[in-house]
């Protein structure tokens, strides 16, 4: 039924092109166009469509193996951006952590956030960017792991060192609590 419907089209489009056109202004200035031919009308020259030819398609069969390649390639550079090694954060709840990777997090890939040894909870994440919470007063470690989609460590972060240090409410310079 296409191609029925197609073959009528072009054959109507070829008749079309080959049809003579005339071209006129009647006494109000409006210029008319017919197949017809028209007192004071004049023959146009009716140019050949525009066409366009598209290149043919390249082969797609090398961008799988690029894609395996990508996917096997190890991270060049796996480093914690945030917090830096011996940072300090006064009255914090919580604290920003930001992971780079090189080449770019793999699909499949997960980053895994270890604080004090311990892995947080609700992690891993497709992401690179953490916010922890809560985070107590004192110094701690900071550490990330990359693993990919059978579970196995491909990269793993140095660790680093912060402190947090919130204020004592037995402290008397406590701002939370003035002297009365």
């Amino acid at each position: 039924m296409r191609s029925v419907l197609f073959t009528l089209m072009s054959l109507a489009c070829t008749v079309a092109m080959s049809t003579t056109v005339y071209k006129w202004v009647d006494e109000n200035g409006i210029t008319h166009y017919s197949d017809q031919p028209h007192e004071n009308a004049q023959k146009v020259q009716v140019q050949a469509p525009q066409t366009y030819s598209a290149p043919p398609l390249r082969s797609t069969v090398a961008a799988p193996k690029a894609a395996q390649s990508a996917a096997t390639q190890p991270y060049r550079r796996c480093a914690l951006t945030q917090p830096a090694n011996d940072e300090t954060f006064v009255n914090a709840y919580s604290v920003a952590a930001s992971v780079v990777l090189e080449p770019p997090q793999r699909q499949g890939d997960q980053v895994l956030i270890v604080l004090d040894g311990q892995r947080m909870p609700g992690l891993p994440t497709t992401g690179t960017q953490f916010t922890i919470s809560p985070v107590d007063r004192g110094e701690h470690s900071l550490q990330a792991l990359v693993q990919d989609s059978s579970g196995q460590v491909v990269c793993r972060t140095a660790s680093v060192t912060f402190q947090v240090h919130q204020p004592s409410v037995q402290s008397p310079t406590n701002p939370v609590r003035p002297r009365s």
